[in-house]
């Protein structure tokens, strides 16, 4: 069979086995890959694992940029849905070919099944994503069918490599020999030859950058779990995205974070650890131009002149310092602990215990596992302040659970509703207060849970980090976290109520996060993993953020609905006038949640 008829016809042979093993790591930014689980539709961060030799069935992508922020290769992905279809990609690519020809540029080429193809070309010197962004879109916008979005972003962007099983069927065929792709691969493009590259299209990308929509922050929206960064600052950090109209260069952006972690209280060493774990590949880019062995003294020399800059900024007024070495988790929930009775306190274990002994009710649907959630997250506010009966609105539920506001309102109307509640409402919703639930044990548990040994730690509803990794991944590390010790996977599977396969792939993803760990014995838990640092290097902090200012700004916006309804006082009415109930029948219809999401306490 020819090369183009086993391109057409799906197949999977030798070559592509060869082909992934051999280039895959030379392509990739860091030693990283992503697996697709809906057939190439997407690669999730979650199914993220560590990139192997051994070619993965399903279509799978490497990340482009590294933990620091620079690509190894820049990776021209022409879409042949584009208009003008495959003619158009082959036009493309033949022009692009002969404009590195030119320059004395080499690169590896495949082609999809679908006629889409792939140009790599492997740097010498690693990249930064800044620059690296600019030169695709500057050649995105001269050829059509090229699609600039895997150098677009700096966590997610990843590619398909040679071998790669394609979402239609079949793999990325190499358009050369495997010995002439690894010895490009290998003898990379230098330094001077990609500097012309640049050079020749300066213009170009100069206009990209002016044509980048610059992002609107609003001033005021901090971010506690960084220090109280502003999320302008935030955004520079983590994906390295500046206003060009604020910042004239990347190193003034660069300064712009150090002068706000230094005015929020951080140390060097805390900017140094995160950049280091990954959490800040933004900020470690704009470093690239310094050789590694001199980056760390470039950066204490930026330290002391942004430290400097903050003290003279913020002298004879009062600084707030915060501790920011440990990160705070979501919202409403890393409060201090209320000081509650003894007996609330006992009365709350006990409801956990029983909680444990019937979660298996709710098996592992998503309604169920929402409930789940739901429940835990009324029971970490209980512990919280103290009290079994609690005042959360749905959106302070929603935020500790990752579970919709509106869908925590429905699964609360149907868990007060079950034959042998947990939970029971005892106060409606008024105004600005929400509405009141007491946590309960029903008479026929309440032997059995009292009989139970409290669970240890803290009660959690869903941690940040398994937004990103997924619910089932949160009750397996439970289930190791609280069981403790080496387990096997029929233990996992009768402790957290899921079934064998789901089990299988949240280890799978723990593992791939160096969250759990298999032994000859069973699974255990890595405890040297930081959930919370693990949170920030995913991004998630960030969702949270969004999420929390969200809801700040609904609540004010339903406050002054509230205040401005209250204040206009109805007139006394003529017999023939109709009462203006506009004005008190509640929110207008055109907001987005429903009545219930918006009985939310402050």
């Amino acid at each position: 069979m020819t090369p183009s008829l086993a391109r057409r016809a799906g197949t999977i042979t030798s070559e592509d086995e060869a082909a992934w093993a051999s280039l895959a790591p030379l392509i990739a930014g860091q030693p990283r890959v992503r697996i697709s689980k809906d057939a190439g539709k997407n690669y999730p961060q979650k199914f993220e694992r560590d990139l192997a030799s051994a070619r993965p069935t399903q279509p799978a992508a490497v990340l482009i940029y590294g933990r620091d922020g620079l690509c190894a290769t820049i990776c021209l992905d022409f879409d042949s849905s584009a208009p003008g279809g495959e003619a158009r990609v082959a036009a493309d690519v033949l022009a692009v070919q002969s404009w590195l020809f030119a320059h004395g540029a080499r690169w590896i080429e495949d082609q999809s099944p679908n006629g889409g193809r792939h140009v790599y070309i492997p740097l010498a010197e690693r990249m930064p994503f800044h620059q690296a962004r600019g030169l695709v879109e500057a050649l995105a916008n001269r050829y059509p069918s090229l699609d600039p979005t895997p150098h677009q972003n700096l966590r997610h962007g990843c590619i398909r490599t040679p071998g790669s099983t394609h979402k239609t069927g079949g793999a990325q065929k190499l358009e050369m020999s495997l010995k002439m792709a690894h010895n490009v691969a290998t003898e990379r493009n230098e330094f001077s030859t990609v500097n012309s590259l640049c050079d020749s299209l300066r213009i170009e990308i100069q206009a990209a950058n002016e044509r980048r929509e610059a992002v609107a922050v609003p001033a005021d929206t901090r971010c506690s779990e960084l220090g109280a960064l502003s999320r302008r600052i935030a955004l520079i950090a983590t994906q390295g995205i500046y206003d060009t109209a604020r910042y004239n260069s990347p190193s003034e952006a660069r300064m712009a974070v150090l002068v706000a972690c230094a005015a929020r209280g951080l140390k060097l060493t805390d900017v140094e650890r995160r950049i280091k774990q990954g959490a800040w590949p933004g900020l470690a880019q704009f470093y690239a131009r310094y050789s590694p062995t001199q980056r760390s003294n470039s950066m204490r020399r930026d330290w002391l002149k942004a430290t400097k800059f903050a003290a003279e900024k913020s002298e004879g007024q009062r600084v707030h310092k915060t501790n920011t070495s440990e990160l705070l988790t979501q919202g409403a929930w890393d409060q201090a602990v209320s000081s509650g009775s003894n007996s609330e306190h006992h009365f709350i274990r006990t409801w956990r215990s029983a909680l444990s002994l019937v979660e298996s009710r709710y098996q592992s649907s998503r309604s169920g596992l929402s409930r789940r959630l739901v429940l835990r997250a009324l029971g970490a506010g209980a512990h919280m302040i103290g009290s079994r009966v609690v005042e959360f609105g749905v959106r302070s539920l929603s935020i500790a659970s990752g579970v919709e506001p509106t869908t925590v309102a429905f699964h609360l109307r149907a868990l007060r509703n079950e034959k042998e509640p947990l939970i029971r409402q005892v106060g409606e919703a008024t105004g600005t207060t929400g509405d009141q639930y007491e946590l309960v044990i029903p008479p026929l548990l309440m032997e059995a849970a009292s009989n139970e040994t409290w669970q240890k730690g803290k009660l959690h509803s869903l941690r940040p980090a398994f937004r990103e990794l997924g619910v089932t991944a949160a009750f397996v590390y439970e289930a190791l976290e609280v069981l403790g010790g080496t387990l096997g996977v029929s233990e996992i599977k009768s402790k957290t109520g899921l079934n064998r396969s789901t089990v299988h792939e949240a280890l799978e993803v723990l593992a791939a996060w160096n969250l759990a760990q298999r032994t000859k014995q069973g699974w255990v838990l890595v405890a040297s993993t930081n959930l919370s640092s693990l949170a920030e290097s995913l991004g998630v902090l960030d969702l949270v953020l969004n999420q929390v200012t969200l809801y700040r700004e609904q609540r004010a916006q339903w406050r002054a609905w509230l205040s401005e309804r209250m204040n206009r006082l109805p007139q006394l009415l003529e017999p023939d006038e109709d009462y203006p109930f506009e004005l008190f029948s509640g929110p207008p219809d055109d907001w987005s949640l429903s009545d219930m999401a918006f009985r939310t306490a402050s």
